[in-house]
């Protein structure tokens, strides 16, 4: 189900980089060593996510991410070599199977670019991780965008670090 949404994300996570062609082996491996240490994060929720800097063309090649953990306040002490990361605005997002993630992202652009909504390179792209069954895992993409079709004024994305 692809829809827009206003959303506030507070995550605390660990910051990595990467060629955007290694990350879909990258994030896991950086994602498992995050989750080592995730009791040390007072109010996390237990939802993973990761926070992807966008691909501003082709000759983009190396991107920064975070791997992280949504939590309920914002935290002012946060563990060392972790940032707390506050984003909000508004999104086109999207659900399904981390199998065909590639094809997630695929239809939701279409879709947004259908229904007149326009991503933006000035926030990150987040996903969210759900567990379902053993073993299988969803994925929630949230794309930002800047413009609509019905003249709805966005607010910009903001990063508070």
């Amino acid at each position: 189900m692809n829809r827009r949404i206003n959303k506030v994300f507070q995550v605390v996570g660990m910051k990595n980089k990467g060629l955007y062609s290694n990350l879909a082996s990258e994030v896991p491996i950086n994602a498992q060593e995050f989750l080592s240490r995730i009791d040390e994060i007072k109010n996390h929720l237990g939802v993973e996510v990761s926070l992807f800097e966008p691909k501003k063309g082709e000759d983009h090649k190396e991107g920064h991410y975070y791997v992280g953990v949504l939590v309920k306040d914002k935290i002012d002490e946060v563990p060392s070599g972790m940032e707390y990361i506050e984003i909000s605005g508004e999104y086109v997002s999207t659900r399904g199977s981390m199998t065909v993630v590639s094809d997630l992202y695929t239809s939701l652009q279409k879709w947004s670019k259908e229904h007149g909504y326009y991503p933006t390179q000035e926030s990150y792209f987040i996903e969210m991780y759900h567990p379902v069954e053993e073993g299988e895992e969803e994925v929630e993409i949230y794309i930002p965008i800047n413009s609509c079709i019905d003249n709805v004024t966005s607010k910009e994305s903001q990063l508070v670090t």
